[in-house]
């Protein structure tokens, strides 16, 4: 191989690289707080809601699994976020002096709460659902929703039996409104199992149903899937799997059936990823382009990489939002609001929550 043959490959990655980065812009970023009432955090969400507000919500208590961890939330108001609230929790009551004109509700018992996912439908309020119990295998489902851009909330009320929302990304609405609800269970029957399922209602969270689970997990063991929107009626759910790769699984019918589940050629790390159609028809992806095997950067949640497809199944990696080795930059949350942006948050060391906007051609 000669000198000037190398030197063309060289300057040819360059331009191919220029080109890649041309295509995504950070336009800001911003923690979501600096200080707040509790020292760790996980799991954001974020949505824009009927008047254009961005809202996002995370949980947050001493660590994870802790008693103590609460739904909070934040809103990006003339380009500041406002100061953190929490919004729930997992206080249980029980009825105390049952007698007549006496009963009374007291707190019993705390449960920490998990998962937040928020979702503004076409019509109607603001939707707000989280997990709520001692750990993934035993949480279950519970639901708010706020009537004025998520200034305030409703009362909590906890899904039927066998309905844990969307579990860790942001639902889609169909033309007919239903809600289509990305959704997966970490055990079945007692087992450690994880399988992907998916959950609908057509009354904003009044009645629901569900598929069955559409993988085997021992061939992928997925959870958390995000829902992209192919064209027609085909969409692709992909997410994060056990089997260091990334895994994708498509309905041709807007989610009344699924096909087989398969790996694709992009790393993960056991961690949670998110994805969005944009109104172009392009696709992003935001996840953690390592495996938990790589020594480079010893097995944890960083770099925290964007990702585009123009089909939703050939991937290319466009920028890095995070990249410094054994720390933890994990579980995004993406959206593109009205004004075309990209939005992200993202836990940042599990100290803080991060907000990026992007502009994606």
């Amino acid at each position: 191989m000669n000198r000037t043959f190398l030197l063309s490959l060289t300057l040819l990655s360059s331009l191919f690289s220029s080109v890649l980065a041309q295509e995504v812009t950070k336009v800001s970023e911003e923690f979501v707080y600096e200080t707040a009432p509790f020292p760790s955090c996980h799991a954001s969400t974020i949505a824009q809601t009927a008047d254009g507000t961005i809202v996002t919500a995370w949980f947050g208590g001493k660590h994870e699994k802790a008693d103590d961890v609460g739904i909070w939330s934040s809103r990006w108001i003339q380009q500041k976020w406002t100061t953190p609230v929490e919004l729930a929790n997992g206080v249980q009551y029980q009825w105390v002096n049952p007698v007549k004109d006496k009963d009374q509700l007291q707190p019993a018992k705390r449960y920490p709460t998990w998962n937040p996912v928020l979702f503004q439908p076409k019509n109607g309020p603001l939707l707000l659902f989280y997990k709520c119990g001692p750990s993934p295998r035993s949480w279950w489902g519970m639901m708010m929703e706020s009537h004025d851009q998520g200034v305030t909330w409703s009362k909590p009320i906890r899904l039927p039996e066998g309905i844990l929302g969307p579990i860790k990304n942001k639902p889609i609405e169909l033309a007919d409104g239903t809600i289509l609800c990305p959704t997966s269970n970490e055990s079945n029957d007692d087992k450690d199992e994880w399988t992907v399922h998916f959950e609908s209602t057509r009354d904003l969270g009044k009645t629901w149903s569900r598929t069955v689970p559409l993988n085997n997990p021992s061939l992928v063991s997925a959870i958390q899937p995000s829902i992209l929107q192919l064209g027609g009626n085909q969409l692709l759910a992909i997410g994060r799997s056990k089997q260091s790769k990334l895994f994708q699984i498509e309905s041709p019918n807007l989610g009344k059936d699924w096909g087989e589940m398969t790996l694709i050629d992009l790393p993960n790390p056991n961690s949670g990823t998110d994805a969005v159609t944009l109104a172009n028809g392009k696709h992003v992806l935001i996840y953690n382009h390592v495996t938990k095997e790589s020594s480079q950067w010893g097995g944890r949640r960083s770099p925290l990489n964007v990702a585009i497809s123009d089909n939703g199944k050939d991937w290319r990696t466009v920028a890095e939002l995070e990249n410094e080795p054994k720390q933890e930059f994990s579980y995004p949350a993406v959206i593109q609001t009205r004004d075309g942006r990209v939005h992200v948050t993202y836990t940042w060391k599990r100290l803080k929550i991060k907000h990026v906007v992007l502009d994606i051609k």
